[in-house]
This record gives structure tokens, C-alpha cells and sequence, in this order.
């Protein structure tokens, strides 16, 4: 496990000023990790890397929007003066986009906006961070993803996902979609690159309708997070194990 490495690990986790996040954010830092808590809301993100700390989390500040070129180039500037190098990336900035998302009547602005958080947002994170990852012994990367962005469940008869989503859950499949093709690309390096299910969580995300907690959501990302250098890459995971894609 990496969390054992003799060198102190580094960690950055976005969206992580509360939530699911956060909590990714807690249970790598109880490993002794240094966590970056990347986020854009400034007040935020002081309130969650001081409520870290006072827990005994090595936590600290990486201002981030992940929408944003210039935003991401700073973060990137920030951990290579603070480390030199990544070990761990865990993409989990999300949108969902407003609701109703009936594919007839989607807000075509709303499901872009999504779109640029949930895909592109991941882009241009892992593109940025690639090269502080590379000086890493142990990469790792986790992206947030969800059981609604499989097609497999998508399309099996008595699978139940929630209402129809036009936006948030084709965000979803996209993700997963981009994350096979930075495996094939990737392949010859050691980092591994995978995908997380949290479940139906009761975050801000989901007007807190969810019935997991975010420690529990949490769980599968710090597990993929934490894989031995043997570990599976390019899979899509949840507590049970993989899901289709």
C-alpha cells in the first residue's frame, strides 16, 4: 500500500470542501498523507482544511476551478513548489446540472456546464497534474464517477437508476469513456487509473436525498486511491467490486 511509503505521500482531492470530498480528503489524510483540499469556494475550503487539521489531517489549501485553464495551471505551479511532485490525484469537483433533465426539454446551457465540471474539468486536471505524477513512485488517479454513467446497467431491464437524466448521468458515461482512453495512452507508465461508484449519497449535490453518507460514499475512492503497484487500472468500481461499463 502507498500509504506506507517511507516518503510522505501527496495527495490533492478536489471539490473536497465538503461532502464526499471532504471525507475522501479525511480518510487519506488519517493515513498520514498530506492532502491538498482543492476548491474554489475560498471560504469554504478554509473551514474544511481547519476542521482537517483540527482533526490531526496534514491538510492545506490548493485553490482550484477546475473549469478554469488559468485556475488549474495555478493549482499545478502550487504543488510542484509544495512537493516537486503528486502521488495521488482524486477528481471529484461535480455538477449535475438543473433538473428536470428530459432529453426533449434539456436545458442545452445547464447539460453544458455539467459537461465542462464533470468531463472536461477532469481533462484538464489530469493534464496538468500529469507531470508531477510522473515523478511519483506510486500514481495514482481516482475519477468520480457513478452507476447511472454505465450502459450496461443503463440498458438492463429491472435496473433501477433514478429519474431519466438528459445531462448528469451521460456526463457520467463520457467520464468513463475518457478515462478508457487515458489507460490505452498511458499504458506504459506505472500510474493506475481508476474509476469510483460512490452510490446515492446525501451530499448538496443530490439536495441531500441520498440514503449513504458521505463516509460511506467515500469509502470505494480512498480504497482505489490506496492500491498496491499490482493493482487493477482502468476500471470502474464500487464496495462490491467492478461495474460495467
Amino acid at each position: 500500500m502507498i500509504g506506507v511509503m517511507s516518503e510522505q505521500t501527496i495527495a490533492l482531492v478536489t471539490g473536497a470542501n465538503q461532502g464526499i470530498g471532504y471525507e475522501i480528503a479525511a480518510g487519506l489524510g488519517a493515513l498520514g498523507w498530506n492532502v491538498g483540499v482543492g476548491d474554489h469556494n475560498r471560504e469554504r475550503q478554509q473551514d474544511a482544511v481547519a476542521k482537517l487539521r483540527a482533526a490531526g489531517v496534514d491538510a492545506f489549501a490548493v485553490a482550484i476551478d477546475v473549469t478554469d485553464d488559468a485556475s488549474v495551471a495555478a493549482a499545478a505551479r502550487q504543488l510542484e513548489e509544495h512537493a516537486g511532485r503528486l502521488d495521488v490525484l482524486v477528481n471529484n469537483a461535480g455538477a449535475t446540472g438543473a433538473w428536470p433533465q428530459l432529453p426533449t426539454t434539456l436545458d442545452l446551457d445547464s447539460a453544458r456546464a455539467a459537461v465542462e465540471t464533470n468531463v472536461f474539468g477532469m481533462i484538464r486536471v489530469i493534464n496538468a497534474m500529469l507531470p508531477l505524477l510522473r515523478r511519483s513512485a506510486h500514481p495514482r488517479i481516482v475519477n468520480q464517477s457513478s452507476h447511472v454513467g454505465s450502459l450496461t446497467l443503463q440498458t438492463t431491464p429491472g435496473v433501477e437508476l433514478g429519474e431519466l437524466s438528459g445531462a448528469y448521468a451521460p456526463t457520467k458515461t463520457y467520464l468513463n469513456a475518457v478515462t478508457i482512453q487515458y489507460v490505452k495512452e498511458l499504458a506504459d507508465s506505472h500510474i493506475l487509473i481508476n474509476n469510483a461508484c460512490p452510490g446515492y449519497v446525501a451530499t448538496e449535490l443530490t439536495d441531500y436525498q441520498g440514503f449513504r453518507t458521505p463516509q460511506q460514499g467515500a469509502a470505494i475512492a480512498i480504497k482505489l486511491a490506496t492500491l498496491p503497484d499490482d493493482g487493477p487500472t482502468g476500471q470502474l468500481f464500487d464496495d462490491e467490486g467492478v461495474v460495467p461499463w
